[in-house]
């Protein structure tokens, strides 16, 4: 009879998040119902152009909603973390909690 293995923690990583910017941004809107796409680029340190590049993939994958509209007439981009994008952070944290253990 052959013991049954147990899979190296490791394999519960969401592949989403292991990108540091995509993970710093489902961590910070996790945090809030909504953010101005300009905060969390601001909060994030990083330019337009690499932010809307992640919230892409993370749209893609049901992790992010992105809804525009005005503000006056100035175009506003509002970013949300999904239930699926939520239940994938905690996932992903549990698994990395469980990777570095008693550290």
């Amino acid at each position: 009879m052959t013991e049954a293995k147990i899979p190296h923690p490791r394999h519960g990583l969401d592949e989403q998040l292991n990108a540091p910017v995509r993970l710093s941004l489902l961590a910070l809107l996790a945090k809030v119902e909504n953010a101005e796409f300009g905060t969390v680029r601001d909060a994030l340190d990083v330019s337009d152009s690499v932010l809307s590049k992640q919230v892409t993939q993370l749209e893609t994958a049901g992790y992010v909603h992105a809804a525009k509209g005005y503000v006056g007439k100035r175009p506003r981009t509002w970013l949300s973390a999904t239930e699926v994008g939520r239940d994938a952070l905690r996932r992903h944290l549990d698994a990395l909690r469980a990777v570095v253990g008693g550290l």
